[in-house]
């Protein structure tokens, strides 16, 4: 069949744009209907957006870590489609699209894609290997819920799962290595304030 004249497909930051800045109901029980398979890594990804940017949350991101462990937790079962409880399920996440949160989200999506390209993709396709990924999901967002409130120790281990989730998207075995880097620094470095923390403490008391 001829493919003269078919429009190309639309690349996944246009797609996440349009998304998000459309009338619809931006809750991760729709992204099934829009991402299909890659529906747990964008579910994920945006998820663990907010506690990546370097802003102050306070802790406020927590319930969007446990989503996203919720969400992991069914990758390393091997779920083709998200569930959650229905409370989860229709939880917004429309404060992506505010006019300070999109422009950053999408300056670093689009720039991820101008730099990736397909690297062993196949790797991708494997089931193990999105169950392990799943795993490394569930401890960067473990590591970002943990991470001291107001402490920004929460951004490296949030950003490696960002990381993670768009060499999912991407099929990029080079990004996904920069984020498992940048996600197991984050948490290295949050045990070595934690036990520095925990030092001084013991020896005041």
């Amino acid at each position: 069949m001829s493919t003269a004249g078919r429009s190309p497909e639309p690349c996944f930051s246009d797609q996440l744009e349009g998304w998000l800045s459309s009338d619809g109901p931006k809750t991760i029980g729709a992204l099934n209907d829009v991402f299909a398979e890659k529906s747990f890594a964008v579910a994920i990804l945006l998820l663990m957006l907010l506690p990546a940017l370097p802003l102050p949350t306070g802790g406020v991101t927590h319930v969007f870590e446990v989503i996203a462990v919720l969400l992991a937790a069914q990758m390393i079962l091997g779920r083709q489609t998200i569930w959650l409880p229905e409370r989860f399920r229709d939880r917004s996440l429309g404060g992506l699209a505010t006019d300070s949160v999109l422009p950053r989200v999408m300056r670093w999506v689009r720039l991820v894609e101008r730099i990736s390209r397909p690297r062993a993709a196949w790797l991708f396709d494997q089931g193990w290997v999105l169950r392990l990924l799943g795993l490394v999901l569930v401890a960067f967002a473990v590591a970002a819920a943990l991470a001291p409130p107001f402490s920004g120790l929460d951004t490296l281990p949030a950003l490696g799962a960002v990381g993670v989730c768009l060499a999912i998207i991407t099929a990029d075995a080079l990004i996904l290595v920069a984020g498992l880097v940048i996600g197991t620094g984050g948490i290295l470095l949050i045990v070595t304030v934690g036990a520095a923390l925990a030092h001084f403490v013991t020896r005041i008391v």
